[in-house]
């Protein structure tokens, strides 16, 4: 504790210094910008929104605490020949000079931000306060005062047709008397008119056509408000264009006139035109498949965006455009679909070196990619790997080591097993089956174990935002050629020392699964774009029923433990759920709070009594509680005492996680994170081999096990590199001091590194 204070008083001594230092390049007649703040007496959203119209911000924070950046540029001394003063500043930020102009531009952005909101006549006032030598805040208030509302909401369309169209769609109208008067609400309405009358074959028609004219009245808040749509300033009326030809152009350059195709190969297949260069390589039936536009339908800007989504998510094709050209003197659009074809094949490898509990290893695999294997952007992978892995602590084996390998072939057919089938305008967005074949061998010490697997899956999406993913079916066939003696004898066969659930997953056992997941994101690709999104992931999946429906109907054949058996072997049976859950919330561009939660729980039943090892939960590692290792924790207050069935002894049926993260971009390409993790697993039986496992309502929240830390990451255009070191700050496996090393820390003991790609959630 002593070693420990020293070390807060050495810290704080040094930031302090470094604060002083922070206005050292700031000169006599400048202040350094030290904060902006906004303040709203009456609407808190608004001011939150304004916030994205301030022209200078101060100097960036670590956590949101501390202007790091800022004070090693101030470590760097003036002669910039010196590489590392350039070093210092390059990595730093130099500090932010408070600018008058600036400030005063910021405060007529939000003045002007407020009165498009409705306040017509808010104010903003500017107050720059020095709060130290050389240092100065600038803080704008919001005089809101009253908002305007739309009393009266009139239409004037001069095109007749357009007339009807628009007030045949008027119950999707955005605007409507009573709602605040907002500009933002306005402009969507132009949006929403501009894109229903381009469905509507209107190809030359912008939102420019459209205005809005407001009429207020004296002393009165209530606006009546006027959409007029005009029509093109040559008096005559808007065009409504239908489509002539459709035109694939593949591989035969991305300019549309005679020059760029005049030695293409054209082929005539249906109602369409291929025109390509040496060779098809996407089959006629692919492309079709692929389309949304037909010859003589009226011109349709959704349409034209799934036809440009669809080409775009295939593999087989390395760039898409769409173009759209008029025929002279017509209504007529010929309309050209252009792709490039991208590389068919290709080779990737991976290896990763591993560390579980203290024994090290490593594993590689190799991956082999077929892009357009029958000429439909079917995309064919085949993947070998294997790893290996030292295991100390064994006695009585013959072996010390741990094996594994394997193979994986998947087909993945884009737009789905019978989508030639569907019309194009009621197909998804986006949608792919995959048919996938698995063997996995695993050689322990103890054990050895097979898998077989075969699934078919279907995958659909029809927005950016929500996922759907139905597994048809997923058979996995697990069988154990070999078991060590010794382990055999000692907990397998022995009467005093019998593990019920070890011995259940040392049987062959077959596990066929349907399952459905969802998924929805509502950020953007860029999760900076917006202040606040959130993500959720749900799974239900359940296994074993129409086997066991079968017996029920038919009767079967039962083993010596009871089971009923499909061809001499024993079926899993049960029920899965998961909910995954987190919000982000942006505090400003280098610093992101995240708040996530997580609940798995299974059943089984009928058949089984207890869960298939791989469908089991487990606690601790890089994606959950990080002050604990891989299968570290839990269930509940169980403390592992047998490292050679840990492994299995340490999973649940439930598994509940909490998790707060701060994550700050340091510079470059260098992100951190500050983390509390929270959660454990359960058993919803009681099992003999678990004590303190099993999930009590009246008393779960003693066994929820805490733990903090810290974790760099390194951020490139395709991967994260994460490194999370994890401390425990609760631990329900022991009593007195040791439950809590939050106050008795014992780094040996408490102590958790994690090497992961991709962020935990």
């Amino acid at each position: 504790m002593k070693y420990f204070k020293e070390l807060i008083s050495i810290l704080i001594s040094a930031l302090l210094l470094l604060s002083c230092s922070a206005t050292k390049f700031v000169a006599d007649d400048e202040f350094l910008l030290n904060d902006v703040d906004i303040v709203s007496q009456h609407d808190a959203d608004l001011a939150v929104k304004a916030g994205g119209y301030i022209r200078q911000h101060p100097n960036s924070k670590w956590f949101s605490l501390l202007k790091v950046p800022l004070y090693t540029y101030s470590l760097s001394g003036r002669d910039t020949t010196k590489w590392g003063n350039r070093t210092l500043r390059k990595v730093g930020e130099a500090p932010v000079i408070y600018n008058r102009e600036q400030a005063e531009q910021t405060r007529l952005n939000i003045e002007n931000m407020m009165r498009n909101e409705g306040y017509l006549h808010a104010t903003v006032d500017l107050e720059e306060r020095i709060v130290g030598k050389k240092r100065k805040d600038a803080v704008f208030y919001l005089h809101e005062r009253e908002r305007y509302q739309v009393s009266d909401f009139l239409v004037e369309i001069k095109d007749s047709v357009l007339a009807k169209i628009v007030i045949d769609e008027s119950e999707e109208s955005l605007m409507h008397p009573g709602m605040p008067f907002s500009v933002d609400n306005l402009e969507a309405e132009r949006r929403r008119i501009a894109m229903l009358l381009k469905d509507r074959g209107y190809y030359k028609f912008t939102k420019n056509y459209i205005t809005f004219v407001a009429d207020t009245a004296y002393h009165s808040t209530k606006v009546r408000l006027k959409m007029i749509v005009s029509n093109p300033i040559d008096g005559g009326r808007h065009k409504q264009y239908r489509i002539n030809d459709v035109n694939f152009v593949s591989d035969a350059g991305l300019r549309i006139d005679n020059r760029a195709l005049q030695g293409c190969d054209t082929l005539l297949w249906d109602k369409y035109k291929m025109l390509y260069n040496d060779d098809l390589f996407l089959s006629p039936r692919a492309m079709a498949d692929k389309n949304y536009i037909e010859p003589g339908m009226l011109y349709s800007q959704s349409r034209s965006d799934r036809t440009y989504n669809s080409f775009a998510q295939l593999p087989a094709v390395r760039y898409t455009s769409l173009r759209m050209v008029e025929l002279p003197d017509t209504s007529m659009l010929d309309c050209y679909i252009m792709f490039e074809r991208n590389k068919r094949r290709s080779i990737s490898f991976e290896l990763e070196g591993t560390n579980t509990a203290g024994d090290l290893g490593a594993a590689a695999s190799v991956t082999f990619s077929d892009r357009n294997l029958f000429r439909a952007s079917e995309q064919l992978s085949l993947r070998l790997f294997g790893a290996y892995e030292a295991i100390s602590g064994l006695s009585g084996y013959s072996r010390d080591s741990y094996y594994e390998y394997g193979a994986e072939i998947s087909l993945r057919l884009f737009g789905g097993v019978f989508s030639s089938l569907v019309p194009a305008q009621e197909r998804l967005l986006k949608s792919s089956t995959l048919f996938s074949l698995k063997f996995n061998s695993q050689e322990r010490p103890e054990f050895e174990r097979q898998i077989l697997s075969g699934a078919w899956s279907y995958q659909w999406s029809n927005s950016q935002k929500t996922s759907h993913k139905l597994d048809v079916i997923d058979i996995n066939y697990i069988y154990v050629p070999w078991i060590s003696d010794t382990f055999k004898k000692e907990y397998l066969d022995s009467i005093s020392n019998r593990n019920s659930i070890l011995k259940y997953n040392y049987e062959n056992l077959l596990i066929t699964k349907l399952g459905y997941s969802f998924t929805y994101n509502s950020a953007h690709a860029n999760k900076r774009a917006e202040r606040m999104a959130f993500a959720l992931r749900t799974n239900l999946e359940c296994s074993g029923n129409l086997l066991r429906g079968m017996n029920s109907l038919f009767g079967g054949h039962r083993n010596s433990d009871g089971q009923y058996t499909f061809m001499n072997i024993a079926y899993a049976q049960y029920v899965k759920g998961d909910v995954d859950f987190a919000t982000y919330v942006n505090i400003d561009d280098r610093n992101t709070l995240v708040f996530h939660m997580g609940l798995g729980l299974a059943y089984p039943y009928g058949n089984s009594t207890v869960l298939p090892f791989e469908k089991r939960y487990f606690a601790g590692g890089a994606n959950g509680m990080r002050g604990w290792t891989v299968r570290g924790l839990g269930p509940g207050s169980y403390k592992g005492s047998d490292k050679n069935i840990d492994f299995i002894n340490q999973s649940g049926d439930l598994k509940l996680d909490w998790n707060i993260e701060l994550r700050s971009h340091l510079f470059w390409k260098l992100h951190s994170a500050l983390f509390v993790d929270a959660g454990n697993i359960w058993t919803l039986r009681s099992y003999k081999e678990q004590p303190g496992g099993q999930f009590d309502i009246r008393g779960f929240h003693k066994d929820i096990a805490f733990s903090y830390g810290m974790g760099l990451r390194f951020e490139l255009d395709l991967f994260v590199f994460r490194l999370d070191a994890g401390m425990k700050a609760l631990n329900p496996a022991y009593h007195g001091k040791e439950r809590f090393p939050i106050l008795n820390p014992d780094f040996s003991r408490d102590f958790a590194l994690h090497f992961a790609v991709g962020y935990p959630f």
